[in-house]
């Protein structure tokens, strides 16, 4: 499992319009190739009347699979930069599809490369893009006594606060990295004096929205 990744948050639309032809993003997150062709497919069947429906895709911690699709436009002048946006921009499990209804002027192979690849970026930046980082779940279980004051520690710390389950006894969980566990709980014991019970949990990919990630 990767330390951290980039990806897409979700689903994202983003529509424009170049010399009178209407461009229109669909992106998604996919993790297998299926999941993505299956995305594809389904753009395809709602845009059945559309000139073109092209597609890209990158799947795989080592980027592994990665498919570009013109479906009937000039080679390389579709698919091919829609998949170097997410080239650029280091996105994984990420695939994108660009629906063309065209206007009735011809842009030309430069002018395609540049609306298919703008084209694919807003629908990116429609989508979101988010970092995944791998961290381990630590599970500090503990009297009702103590809940307000740890909760209240560990939103003002390094640390990230993942949940709370309130049963007999409460349990918090929190996003600690795995170089940091054996700080996590001396820190929790010193909280507690001692009287928390701290145990390591999953390791689970966090997500945090990047706000500045680059254009194409």
């Amino acid at each position: 499992m990767l330390p951290h990744y980039y990806t897409v948050k979700g689903y994202g639309e983003a529509e424009i319009i170049i010399q009178k032809s209407r461009f229109i993003a669909y992106v998604s997150r996919a993790e297998t190739e299926e999941e993505a062709q299956a995305f594809i497919a389904d753009i395809k069947k709602k845009n059945w009347n559309a000139t073109h429906n092209c597609s890209a895709y990158m799947i795989g911690e080592n980027n592994q699979i990665q498919k570009a699709n013109d479906d009937g436009e000039p080679s390389g002048t579709a698919g091919l930069p829609m998949l170097e946006v997410l080239r650029k921009r280091d996105l994984k499990d990420t695939v994108v599809v660009v629906t063309r209804y065209f206007g009735g002027i011809k842009l030309g192979a430069g002018g395609l490369i540049r609306a298919y690849g703008k084209t694919a970026s807003e629908g990116v930046n429609a989508a979101g893009v988010v970092e995944r980082r791998l961290m381990k779940v630590m599970e500090t279980t503990i009297d009702y006594t103590w809940l307000g004051k740890i909760e209240n520690e560990i939103r003002s710390s390094v640390y990230e606060l993942k949940d709370i389950h309130y049963l007999d006894t409460v349990k918090v969980e929190s996003f600690v990295e795995e170089s940091q566990t054996e700080a996590f709980a001396a820190w929790i014991t010193e909280l507690t004096n001692g009287q928390a019970e701290i145990k390591e949990g999953d390791l689970l990919y966090q997500e945090h929205l990047v706000t500045d990630a680059n254009d194409s």
